[in-house]
């Protein structure tokens, strides 16, 4: 498992799920500060040790779009569609040695497609070779369900699972019913070995960025 470090505007509002180097980095530059750390875990470096941090808060207020737009990447795209083909519909587990989830354009990028999320979906490589650069009417390949736009809430939970912590400032800013919709991913989730195939276990102590 996964746990990455919840970024909060100086505001207190989430804002995003960032890993611990780029959380450390951010407190060290002082664009940061911590707000919670896990005090059994440490990060070090030939000048300084501290807890890691769990939750950090810009010092700065920064303008965010009101619908958040996070980038598409092929981490939070497996995650949204669950480690799961959209064609042929086998989990990541359930692949060949030789095979791997990749991401295919409904709209084919060299017919005018777009990097969106409406228009991206997760399909192994054998799907995304039979698909090529046709429409999915064209070949008779539709996916198992509509691409949309996930909140990053639920990405965040799809890769990594929120430390108590961080559920406190979600709920806070969120609601309880947002936690509720969590914890119902979390039982629907992926296959129990999904984790496995997407992240290695972090280490207790991890070296600062930069020393």
């Amino acid at each position: 498992m996964i746990v990455g470090c919840l970024a909060l505007n100086a505001s207190f509002e989430p804002l995003t799920m960032v890993p611990v180097k780029r959380a450390l980095r951010l407190v060290i530059d002082g664009k940061a500060e911590i707000v919670e750390s896990d005090p059994a875990k440490f990060v070090r470096s030939a000048r300084m040790t501290m807890p890691r941090p769990a939750v950090i808060r810009l010092t700065r207020f920064i303008h965010v779009p009101r619908r958040f737009r996070r980038q598409v990447t092929n981490t939070f795209l497996f995650a949204r569609d669950r480690y799961r083909c959209q064609y042929c519909g086998r989990y990541q587990a359930e692949l060949k040695p030789r095979e791997a989830l990749t991401r295919d354009h409904l709209i084919p990028i060299s017919r005018g497609g777009t990097n969106e999320w409406t228009n991206v979906v997760t399909a192994c490589s054998p799907c995304n070779l039979r698909k090529a650069n046709h429409y999915p009417h064209e070949i008779g390949m539709h996916p198992l369900t509509a691409p949309v736009e996930p909140h990053f809430v639920h990405l965040s939970w799809a890769v990594r699972r929120l430390t108590p912590a961080q559920s406190h400032y979600i709920r806070t800013f969120y609601g309880e019913q947002m936690l509720h919709q969590l914890e119902a991913l979390e039982r629907r989730g992926t296959p129990p070995d999904a984790h496995h195939h997407h992240g290695r276990h972090e280490r207790h102590d991890t070296k600062l960025a930069g020393d």
